[in-house]
């Protein structure tokens, strides 16, 4: 059975940065399992696991405009320092919140101005190429 739309895909995977440096793996614990075609996973890696095989491994290399986008510009506010905890107020800090409509955000701090903060709301991955070694470990049919 291969991967098409509509089917129980279970895979191991590794995502890594042009570096090579690792994002994130599921080797060796939980494997992810998703519904193929419904818009689970990023769409260049949805492409790519279309035809796949139990057993088959491949090396995918996703660009942005086919992960998770460009970096938004409109997607930085700069905002008060007294607004951000005294311990977050450094660039990289990643902070938890809410919008108005009580919908979770996670802002990084990207950069600090004296007494403001600018906050980057955009994915932590936005602009980045993204490179997965996956295996599929089973396809089944819903």
């Amino acid at each position: 059975m291969q991967v098409s739309t509509g089917t129980q895909v279970t895979l191991e995977y590794t995502l890594m940065l042009d570096d090579r440096s690792v994002v994130e793996t599921n080797v060796g614990r939980e494997p992810l399992t998703y519904t193929h075609g419904t818009q689970q996973l990023i769409p260049g890696l949805q492409q790519a696991l279309e035809g796949m095989a139990v057993g088959e491994t491949k090396q995918v290399t996703v660009t942005p405009d086919d992960g998770y986008g460009a970096i938004d510009p409109s997607a930085f506010r700069e905002v008060d320092q007294e607004l951000v905890p005294s311990n977050a107020r450094k660039v990289g800090a990643q902070l938890q919140g809410k919008t108005q409509e009580g919908k979770p955000v996670f802002p990084r701090v990207a950069e600090v101005k004296g007494d403001r903060i600018v906050l980057d709301f955009n994915h932590p991955l936005a602009g980045k190429t993204l490179h997965f070694d996956v295996r599929v470990l089973d396809v089944a049919h819903v």
